[in-house]
């Protein structure tokens, strides 16, 4: 079972049960997964320059903080699926 990078209408977690890596649904995984990826490293680039800008208002603060705890989220979800939950 491949836990999926999307959630169900109902908020709950989306599995794929396929022996083919190489399906349309797996490989639509994996490119959601590598947008989500290279999205989080472009917030993570933001974030960092915001909390070294004395300048920055709460606002731009806030902001950030909310794209890095959705990077981080997704971040998350895509280690579980690939065999990092070690709970």
């Amino acid at each position: 079972m491949r836990l999926l990078p999307w959630t169900g209408a109902d908020g709950k977690a989306c599995y794929l049960s396929t022996d083919c890596p190489g399906s349309l649904l797996s490989r639509l995984a994996d490119d959601i997964e590598a947008a989500q990826l290279s999205s989080a490293e472009q917030v993570l680039a933001g974030a960092r320059a915001v909390l070294h800008d004395p300048k920055a208002g709460e606002r731009a603060v806030r902001f950030a903080l909310t794209r890095a705890v959705e990077s981080l989220g997704d971040v998350l979800r895509i280690a579980v699926s690939r065999g990092g939950d070690n709970r």
